[in-house]
Protein backbone atom coordinates (compact mmCIF):
# COMPACT_ATOMS: atom_id res chain seq x y z
CA UNK A 1 0.00 0.00 0.00
CA UNK A 2 1.16 3.36 -0.85
CA UNK A 3 2.35 5.87 1.63
CA UNK A 4 0.14 8.88 1.93
CA UNK A 5 3.05 11.68 2.06
CA UNK A 6 0.43 14.40 4.01
CA UNK A 7 0.09 12.32 7.31
CA UNK A 8 1.94 14.74 9.58
CA UNK A 9 3.60 14.07 13.40
CA UNK A 10 4.18 15.78 16.93
CA UNK A 11 6.01 14.28 19.44
CA UNK A 12 6.27 16.36 22.83
CA UNK A 13 8.93 15.18 25.47
CA UNK A 14 7.01 15.33 28.60
CA UNK A 15 8.72 15.25 31.86
CA UNK A 16 6.71 15.46 35.04
CA UNK A 17 3.70 13.87 37.21
CA UNK A 18 1.13 12.95 34.08
CA UNK A 19 -2.00 11.82 34.41
CA UNK A 20 -2.87 9.66 31.63
CA UNK A 21 -6.67 9.19 32.33
CA UNK A 22 -7.06 12.69 32.44
CA UNK A 23 -4.37 13.50 29.27
CA UNK A 24 -7.00 11.92 27.32
CA UNK A 25 -10.03 12.80 28.80
CA UNK A 26 -8.26 16.65 27.32
CA UNK A 27 -8.13 15.07 24.01
CA UNK A 28 -11.81 13.97 23.41
CA UNK A 29 -12.30 17.78 24.99
CA UNK A 30 -9.79 19.57 22.53
CA UNK A 31 -11.69 17.01 19.69
CA UNK A 32 -15.04 18.52 20.90
CA UNK A 33 -14.11 22.35 21.06
CA UNK A 34 -12.64 22.00 17.18
CA UNK A 35 -15.09 20.67 15.01
CA UNK A 36 -12.77 20.53 12.55
CA UNK A 37 -10.88 17.93 14.37
CA UNK A 38 -14.14 16.11 14.02
CA UNK A 39 -14.42 16.10 10.40
CA UNK A 40 -13.87 13.58 7.51
CA UNK A 41 -14.45 13.98 3.61
CA UNK A 42 -15.94 11.93 1.13
CA UNK A 43 -17.89 12.40 -2.45
CA UNK A 44 -20.85 13.12 -3.78
CA UNK A 45 -22.82 10.91 -6.22
CA UNK A 46 -21.85 13.93 -8.71
CA UNK A 47 -18.75 13.34 -7.43
CA UNK A 48 -18.54 16.88 -5.67
CA UNK A 49 -16.69 16.93 -2.19
CA UNK A 50 -17.93 17.06 0.74
CA UNK A 51 -16.93 18.03 4.33
CA UNK A 52 -18.98 15.92 7.20
CA UNK A 53 -18.92 17.24 11.03
CA UNK A 54 -19.58 14.36 13.49
CA UNK A 55 -21.08 14.64 16.40
CA UNK A 56 -19.75 12.83 19.94
CA UNK A 57 -16.19 11.68 18.40
CA UNK A 58 -13.67 10.41 20.96
CA UNK A 59 -9.71 10.60 20.22
CA UNK A 60 -8.13 7.39 19.50
CA UNK A 61 -5.97 6.47 21.56
CA UNK A 62 -2.99 3.96 22.64
CA UNK A 63 -0.72 3.66 25.34
CA UNK A 64 2.98 2.10 25.21
CA UNK A 65 5.01 1.20 28.40
CA UNK A 66 9.07 1.33 27.08
CA UNK A 67 9.92 2.06 30.60
CA UNK A 68 11.74 -1.00 31.39
CA UNK A 69 13.82 -0.67 28.09
CA UNK A 70 17.51 0.43 28.35
CA UNK A 71 18.00 3.66 26.46
CA UNK A 72 19.37 2.52 23.48
CA UNK A 73 16.54 0.13 22.77
CA UNK A 74 13.95 2.33 23.84
CA UNK A 75 15.28 4.85 21.46
CA UNK A 76 15.19 2.11 18.80
CA UNK A 77 11.32 1.10 19.88
CA UNK A 78 10.17 4.47 19.54
CA UNK A 79 11.78 4.94 16.28
CA UNK A 80 10.20 2.37 15.33
CA UNK A 81 6.54 2.96 16.77
CA UNK A 82 7.39 6.33 14.82
CA UNK A 83 7.69 5.15 11.15
CA UNK A 84 4.93 2.75 11.81
CA UNK A 85 2.56 5.11 12.67
CA UNK A 86 3.61 7.13 9.71
CA UNK A 87 2.87 4.30 7.48
CA UNK A 88 -0.53 3.72 8.47
CA UNK A 89 -3.31 6.03 6.92
CA UNK A 90 -5.97 7.35 7.20
CA UNK A 91 -9.22 6.47 5.85
CA UNK A 92 -10.55 10.52 5.04
CA UNK A 93 -13.99 9.52 4.99
CA UNK A 94 -14.19 7.99 8.79
CA UNK A 95 -12.83 11.28 11.19
CA UNK A 96 -11.37 11.62 13.12
CA UNK A 97 -8.26 12.07 11.27
CA UNK A 98 -5.89 12.00 13.84
CA UNK A 99 -4.58 10.09 16.94
CA UNK A 100 -2.99 9.89 19.72
CA UNK A 101 0.17 7.31 21.31
CA UNK A 102 1.14 7.87 24.80
CA UNK A 103 4.37 6.02 25.44
CA UNK A 104 5.82 6.21 28.94
CA UNK A 105 9.79 5.91 29.32
CA UNK A 106 10.07 6.53 32.37
CA UNK A 107 8.52 6.69 36.48
CA UNK A 108 8.32 10.42 35.59
CA UNK A 109 8.73 11.05 31.72
CA UNK A 110 6.44 10.58 28.87
CA UNK A 111 6.31 11.06 24.95
CA UNK A 112 2.81 11.90 23.08
CA UNK A 113 2.93 11.29 20.32
CA UNK A 114 0.17 13.29 18.00
CA UNK A 115 -0.49 11.76 14.15
CA UNK A 116 -2.42 13.61 12.28
CA UNK A 117 -3.79 14.11 8.10
CA UNK A 118 -2.90 17.67 7.38
CA UNK A 119 -6.33 17.69 5.58
CA UNK A 120 -7.31 18.90 8.88
CA UNK A 121 -4.65 20.90 10.49
CA UNK A 122 -1.80 22.69 10.03
CA UNK A 123 1.77 23.26 11.01
CA UNK A 124 0.50 26.58 13.02
CA UNK A 125 -2.15 24.31 14.45
CA UNK A 126 -0.56 22.36 16.70
CA UNK A 127 0.53 24.56 19.08
CA UNK A 128 -2.81 25.94 19.63
CA UNK A 129 -4.02 22.44 20.21
CA UNK A 130 -0.76 21.65 22.96
CA UNK A 131 -1.40 24.61 24.70
CA UNK A 132 -5.32 23.57 25.40
CA UNK A 133 -4.41 19.82 25.94
CA UNK A 134 -2.25 20.88 28.54
CA UNK A 135 -4.14 23.29 30.51
CA UNK A 136 -7.19 20.55 30.23
CA UNK A 137 -4.79 18.51 31.69
CA UNK A 138 -3.55 20.60 34.47
CA UNK A 139 -7.09 21.42 35.45
CA UNK A 140 -10.34 20.28 34.00
CA UNK A 141 -12.16 23.21 34.36
CA UNK A 142 -9.35 25.71 33.08
CA UNK A 143 -10.77 28.76 31.86
CA UNK A 144 -10.39 28.34 28.02
CA UNK A 145 -11.10 30.93 25.59
CA UNK A 146 -13.81 30.88 23.22
CA UNK A 147 -13.10 28.90 19.77
CA UNK A 148 -12.81 30.83 16.74
CA UNK A 149 -14.53 27.73 14.67
CA UNK A 150 -12.50 27.05 11.44
CA UNK A 151 -15.99 27.73 9.38
CA UNK A 152 -14.75 31.67 10.42
CA UNK A 153 -11.79 30.87 8.18
CA UNK A 154 -13.79 29.62 5.58
CA UNK A 155 -16.53 32.18 5.37
CA UNK A 156 -14.22 34.68 5.42
CA UNK A 157 -12.09 32.96 2.34
CA UNK A 158 -14.92 32.86 0.52
CA UNK A 159 -15.67 37.05 0.95
CA UNK A 160 -12.02 37.90 -0.52
CA UNK A 161 -11.99 39.92 -3.70
CA UNK A 162 -11.30 37.09 -6.21
CA UNK A 163 -11.23 39.30 -9.04
CA UNK A 164 -8.33 41.81 -7.38
CA UNK A 165 -6.45 38.48 -6.76
CA UNK A 166 -6.52 37.23 -10.02
CA UNK A 167 -5.21 40.34 -12.11
CA UNK A 168 -2.51 41.17 -9.17
CA UNK A 169 -1.23 37.10 -9.83
CA UNK A 170 -1.85 37.91 -13.74
CA UNK A 171 0.53 40.50 -13.52
CA UNK A 172 2.99 39.17 -11.64
CA UNK A 173 3.09 36.39 -13.87
CA UNK A 174 3.16 38.19 -16.85
CA UNK A 175 5.85 36.76 -19.30
CA UNK A 176 6.93 33.57 -17.46
CA UNK A 177 8.58 31.99 -19.88
CA UNK A 178 7.19 28.58 -18.22
CA UNK A 179 7.93 26.47 -15.43
CA UNK A 180 11.04 25.98 -13.30
CA UNK A 181 11.34 22.43 -13.42
CA UNK A 182 13.89 20.95 -10.93
CA UNK A 183 13.52 17.45 -11.52
CA UNK A 184 15.43 15.45 -14.28
CA UNK A 185 12.46 13.84 -15.36
CA UNK A 186 8.74 14.10 -14.31
CA UNK A 187 8.47 11.79 -10.91
CA UNK A 188 6.56 8.79 -11.47
CA UNK A 189 3.00 9.42 -10.00
CA UNK A 190 2.18 7.42 -6.16
CA UNK A 191 3.27 8.89 -3.10
CA UNK A 192 6.76 8.62 -2.04
CA UNK A 193 7.86 9.49 2.03
CA UNK A 194 10.81 11.90 1.23
CA UNK A 195 14.31 11.55 2.69
CA UNK A 196 15.95 14.71 4.39
CA UNK A 197 18.92 15.85 4.60
CA UNK A 198 19.41 18.91 7.12
CA UNK A 199 22.33 21.23 8.67
CA UNK A 200 22.63 24.10 11.32
CA UNK A 201 24.09 27.01 10.10
CA UNK A 202 26.91 28.64 12.81
CA UNK A 203 25.13 30.89 15.51
CA UNK A 204 27.83 33.59 14.14
CA UNK A 205 26.41 33.14 10.50
CA UNK A 206 22.50 33.19 11.90
CA UNK A 207 23.77 36.51 13.91
CA UNK A 208 24.92 38.00 10.96
CA UNK A 209 22.13 37.21 8.32
CA UNK A 210 19.65 38.64 10.87
CA UNK A 211 21.45 42.11 11.57
CA UNK A 212 21.68 42.11 7.67
CA UNK A 213 17.97 41.67 7.45
CA UNK A 214 16.78 43.72 9.81
CA UNK A 215 19.53 46.56 8.19
CA UNK A 216 17.72 46.26 5.14
CA UNK A 217 14.34 46.04 6.36
CA UNK A 218 13.52 42.32 4.81
CA UNK A 219 12.50 39.31 6.39
CA UNK A 220 14.57 36.27 6.81
CA UNK A 221 11.73 34.45 4.63
CA UNK A 222 12.74 36.81 1.85
CA UNK A 223 16.61 36.27 2.48
CA UNK A 224 16.13 32.66 1.89
CA UNK A 225 13.88 32.89 -0.99
CA UNK A 226 15.90 35.05 -2.72
CA UNK A 227 19.24 32.46 -2.08
CA UNK A 228 17.14 29.37 -3.25
CA UNK A 229 15.80 31.54 -6.24
CA UNK A 230 19.97 32.03 -7.43
CA UNK A 231 20.31 28.44 -6.38
CA UNK A 232 17.89 27.14 -8.80
CA UNK A 233 18.73 29.61 -11.62
CA UNK A 234 22.15 28.40 -11.59
CA UNK A 235 20.93 25.08 -11.42
CA UNK A 236 18.57 25.35 -14.71
CA UNK A 237 20.55 27.74 -16.01
CA UNK A 238 17.60 30.62 -15.79
CA UNK A 239 17.14 34.25 -15.07
CA UNK A 240 14.25 34.21 -14.48
CA UNK A 241 12.79 31.05 -12.04
CA UNK A 242 9.21 30.69 -10.09
CA UNK A 243 8.87 27.77 -6.68
CA UNK A 244 6.30 27.63 -4.45
CA UNK A 245 6.21 29.18 -1.15
CA UNK A 246 4.10 27.56 1.58
CA UNK A 247 2.32 31.05 3.26
CA UNK A 248 -0.02 30.68 6.28
CA UNK A 249 -2.81 31.58 4.92
CA UNK A 250 -4.09 33.78 8.17
CA UNK A 251 -5.85 36.70 7.61
CA UNK A 252 -5.05 39.34 10.04
CA UNK A 253 -8.05 40.86 9.92
CA UNK A 254 -10.13 37.80 11.39
CA UNK A 255 -10.45 38.27 14.66
CA UNK A 256 -9.20 35.00 17.01
CA UNK A 257 -7.52 34.27 13.67
CA UNK A 258 -3.99 32.70 15.63
CA UNK A 259 -6.08 30.71 17.23
CA UNK A 260 -7.85 28.43 14.75
CA UNK A 261 -7.47 24.81 14.56
CA UNK A 262 -7.30 24.06 11.15
CA UNK A 263 -5.82 23.79 7.37
CA UNK A 264 -5.47 27.53 6.35
CA UNK A 265 -2.24 27.26 4.58
CA UNK A 266 -1.69 27.64 1.10
CA UNK A 267 0.85 27.36 -1.46
CA UNK A 268 1.80 30.65 -3.77
CA UNK A 269 4.26 30.73 -6.85
CA UNK A 270 7.29 33.06 -6.06
CA UNK A 271 9.04 34.48 -9.33
CA UNK A 272 12.40 35.64 -8.68
CA UNK A 273 14.16 37.64 -12.17
CA UNK A 274 17.59 37.16 -11.82
CA UNK A 275 19.59 40.27 -13.09
CA UNK A 276 23.19 39.39 -13.19
CA UNK A 277 24.54 43.00 -12.77
CA UNK A 278 22.27 43.95 -9.26
CA UNK A 279 23.87 43.07 -5.71
CA UNK A 280 22.35 40.43 -3.94
CA UNK A 281 20.81 42.64 -1.33
CA UNK A 282 19.29 44.79 -3.93
CA UNK A 283 17.58 41.50 -5.32
CA UNK A 284 16.35 41.15 -1.43
CA UNK A 285 14.85 44.33 -1.55
CA UNK A 286 13.26 43.91 -4.69
CA UNK A 287 11.95 40.61 -4.29
CA UNK A 288 10.29 41.83 -0.76
CA UNK A 289 8.42 44.65 -2.76
CA UNK A 290 7.24 42.01 -5.34
CA UNK A 291 6.01 39.82 -2.68
CA UNK A 292 4.91 42.59 -0.06
CA UNK A 293 2.21 43.74 -3.60
CA UNK A 294 1.04 40.07 -3.22
CA UNK A 295 0.35 39.78 0.22
CA UNK A 296 -3.73 40.15 0.36
CA UNK A 297 -3.74 37.49 -2.31
CA UNK A 298 -2.62 35.07 -0.86
CA UNK A 299 -5.74 33.40 -0.39
CA UNK A 300 -6.27 32.72 -4.11
CA UNK A 301 -5.79 28.77 -4.88
CA UNK A 302 -2.93 27.59 -6.43
CA UNK A 303 -5.75 25.90 -9.23
CA UNK A 304 -6.89 29.24 -10.23
CA UNK A 305 -2.75 30.70 -10.09
CA UNK A 306 -1.41 28.51 -12.33
CA UNK A 307 -4.39 28.36 -14.85
CA UNK A 308 -3.99 32.60 -15.33
CA UNK A 309 -0.59 31.91 -15.76
CA UNK A 310 -1.01 29.32 -18.35
CA UNK A 311 1.97 27.67 -18.14
CA UNK A 312 0.58 24.29 -16.59
CA UNK A 313 2.42 23.45 -13.26
CA UNK A 314 4.68 26.44 -12.61
CA UNK A 315 7.17 24.35 -9.49
CA UNK A 316 8.32 21.39 -8.39
CA UNK A 317 10.07 22.78 -5.39
CA UNK A 318 8.97 24.51 -2.54
CA UNK A 319 10.56 26.97 0.31
CA UNK A 320 8.92 26.78 3.57
CA UNK A 321 9.64 29.24 6.93
CA UNK A 322 8.26 27.65 10.04
CA UNK A 323 7.63 30.94 11.75
CA UNK A 324 4.65 29.42 14.34
CA UNK A 325 3.16 31.17 16.90
CA UNK A 326 5.36 29.45 19.59
CA UNK A 327 8.16 27.54 19.81
CA UNK A 328 9.61 25.01 22.16
CA UNK A 329 11.09 27.47 24.91
CA UNK A 330 6.98 28.88 24.47
CA UNK A 331 5.71 25.76 25.23
CA UNK A 332 7.95 24.63 28.31
CA UNK A 333 6.43 28.15 30.01
CA UNK A 334 3.14 26.01 29.21
CA UNK A 335 3.61 23.66 31.59
CA UNK A 336 1.73 23.19 34.92
CA UNK A 337 1.39 21.01 38.30
CA UNK A 338 4.87 19.95 37.37
CA UNK A 339 4.57 18.50 33.99
CA UNK A 340 6.90 20.13 31.66
CA UNK A 341 7.11 20.29 27.74
CA UNK A 342 10.91 19.45 27.33
CA UNK A 343 10.91 18.70 24.01
CA UNK A 344 9.18 19.07 20.66
CA UNK A 345 9.46 17.68 17.00
CA UNK A 346 7.24 18.31 14.39
CA UNK A 347 7.26 16.44 11.10
CA UNK A 348 5.56 17.14 8.11
CA UNK A 349 5.82 16.60 4.14
CA UNK A 350 5.36 17.56 0.80
CA UNK A 351 4.64 16.04 -2.49
CA UNK A 352 7.54 18.04 -4.12
CA UNK A 353 10.52 16.65 -5.40
CA UNK A 354 12.52 19.15 -3.38
CA UNK A 355 11.29 20.96 -0.17
CA UNK A 356 13.15 23.45 1.06
CA UNK A 357 12.30 24.11 5.48
CA UNK A 358 14.17 26.92 7.64
CA UNK A 359 13.07 26.80 11.13
CA UNK A 360 15.12 29.70 13.10
CA UNK A 361 16.72 29.80 16.35
CA UNK A 362 19.73 30.96 17.62
CA UNK A 363 21.17 28.57 14.81
CA UNK A 364 19.40 28.45 11.98
CA UNK A 365 17.97 24.59 10.96
CA UNK A 366 17.94 24.27 7.16
CA UNK A 367 16.46 20.93 5.73
CA UNK A 368 15.76 19.42 2.26
CA UNK A 369 13.07 17.13 1.64
CA UNK A 370 13.52 15.46 -1.61
CA UNK A 371 11.30 12.88 -3.49
CA UNK A 372 14.53 9.45 -3.64
CA UNK A 373 12.84 8.02 -6.19
CA UNK A 374 13.97 11.98 -8.26
CA UNK A 375 17.03 13.32 -6.44
CA UNK A 376 19.29 10.75 -4.74
CA UNK A 377 20.91 11.85 -0.74
CA UNK A 378 24.31 13.00 -2.60
CA UNK A 379 22.43 15.10 -5.01
CA UNK A 380 20.40 16.92 -1.98
CA UNK A 381 23.48 16.98 0.22
CA UNK A 382 25.27 18.79 -2.12
CA UNK A 383 22.48 21.11 -2.88
CA UNK A 384 22.50 21.89 0.58
CA UNK A 385 25.87 22.77 0.93
CA UNK A 386 25.77 25.44 -2.00
CA UNK A 387 22.88 26.90 -0.48
CA UNK A 388 25.03 27.41 2.44
CA UNK A 389 27.94 28.69 0.94
CA UNK A 390 25.62 31.19 -0.77
CA UNK A 391 24.13 32.42 2.40
CA UNK A 392 28.13 32.62 3.39
CA UNK A 393 28.72 34.49 0.69
CA UNK A 394 25.44 36.74 1.01
CA UNK A 395 26.71 37.56 4.69
CA UNK A 396 30.34 38.14 3.64
CA UNK A 397 29.36 41.13 1.09
CA UNK A 398 25.52 41.84 0.57
CA UNK A 399 26.90 44.39 -1.66
CA UNK A 400 28.74 42.28 -4.70
CA UNK A 401 26.74 41.74 -7.80
CA UNK A 402 24.97 38.57 -8.25
CA UNK A 403 26.91 37.26 -11.39
CA UNK A 404 29.75 37.39 -9.57
CA UNK A 405 29.31 34.66 -6.91
CA UNK A 406 30.33 31.69 -7.48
Amino acid sequence: EEHDVYVAQLLLDLDGPLDADRLRAAADTVLERHANLRAGFLRRATGEPAQVVQRGVRAPWQEVDLSGLGETERTAAVDTLLAEDRATRFDLARPPLLRFTLVRTGPLSHRLLLTYHHIVMDGWSWPVLVRELLALHHADDAPLGPVTPYSAFLSRLHSRDTTAAQDAWTRALDGLPGGTRTAPVSPPPGSVLPDRVETYLPASLTERLGALARAHRITSGTLLQGAWALLLGRQIRSEDVVFGAIVSGRDPELPGVADIVGLCINTVPVRVRIDPTESLVALFERLQDEQARLIDHHHLGLVEIQRLAGAGELFDSCVAFQNYPVDAAGLAALGAGGLQVTGVDPYDAAHYPLCLTAIPGDRLRLQIDHRPDVFDRDTAQALLERLVRLLEAVAEDPSCPVGTVD
